[in-house]
């Protein structure tokens, strides 16, 4: 299938392929619904083939005797990555209206304002973007704070009671992930002396963080380290095993970039 077009849906991704035929299940998916009046349910309504029909009449100006690159001008289902039941704009629109009439006024206007190239469209798109994104952010956040007080609660355990102590462990992590202790990343990135490092980091850097410090609670307790020293060494080989799974991953991709 050719590179697809996306049309937004408020934070939902309506799929169009390379011949305008939209993805049901992403409209099914922007409804809210999960069982419920599925595409599948809706393609064995008899009104809906009726309503094929009526189409491929109007399409091809024939009564019958459809070829399958005619019928699947109208709808086909495909599985695998870009899987899905995929049909006519005319057809998606019947579609949403099937779910709610007031989904199908709403996807007919997003829709109309996508064909006719409305620039309005592109600050909603923005919105609707950044809204996505400060979502996964919080879900990360929430789950590293988590695996942050697994950390700690293991360094407790093993000894570690000093403010200074957890500070300096926790740049080790810092520095080999970030490229920086924690006062000099909040220097670099104009933060309140005060603030919250992890409150300022991206996703991705929160993901990384999250990921050793969890590895760094499973060598800490594999290794029984006990003390200090031990426990700041376990925490550095866990943010190197990282470092090095994050960089052997980007050569790779350089790799592929040149070939």
């Amino acid at each position: 299938m050719a590179e697809m077009k996306v049309m937004l849906f408020k934070t939902s991704r309506i799929r169009v392929d390379d011949q305008g035929r939209v993805c049901l299940n992403d409209i099914h998916r922007a409804a809210g619904f999960s069982k419920n009046q599925r595409p599948s349910d809706w393609m064995a309504n008899p009104n809906t083939t009726n309503s094929q029909m009526a189409l491929l009449r109007q399409i091809t100006g024939k009564s019958g005797n459809y070829s399958k690159d005619e019928i699947k001008s109208v709808v086909y289902t495909k599985t695998g990555r870009d899987g899905g039941t995929w049909v006519n704009e005319n057809l998606a629109l019947a579609y949403a209206e099937y779910l709610s009439p007031r989904l199908g006024v709403e996807i007919r206007d997003v829709f109309l304002r996508y064909k006719r190239g409305d620039e309005s469209l592109i600050p909603e798109i923005r919105e609707n973007r950044q809204r996505r994104e400060d979502a996964a952010r919080i879900e990360v956040r929430n789950h590293g704070k988590v695996a942050r007080r697994g950390f700690t609660d293991t360094l407790k355990e093993r000894g570690i009671a000093a403010g200074w102590q957890y500070a300096q462990i926790t740049d080790v992590t810092n520095q080999t992930l970030l490229g920086g202790t924690a006062k000099k990343l909040k220097m670099d990135r104009g933060l309140h002396p005060k603030a919250k490092l992890r409150d300022h980091l991206a996703t991705n850097e929160l993901a990384y963080t999250m990921a050793s410090e969890a590895l760094a609670t499973e060598r800490i307790e594999d290794q029984d380290a006990q003390g200090y020293s031990a426990c700041r060494n376990e925490t550095s080989l866990a943010a190197q095993s990282i470092k090095g799974a994050i960089e052997a991953d980007r050569k790779d991709r350089q790799r592929r970039l040149i070939r």
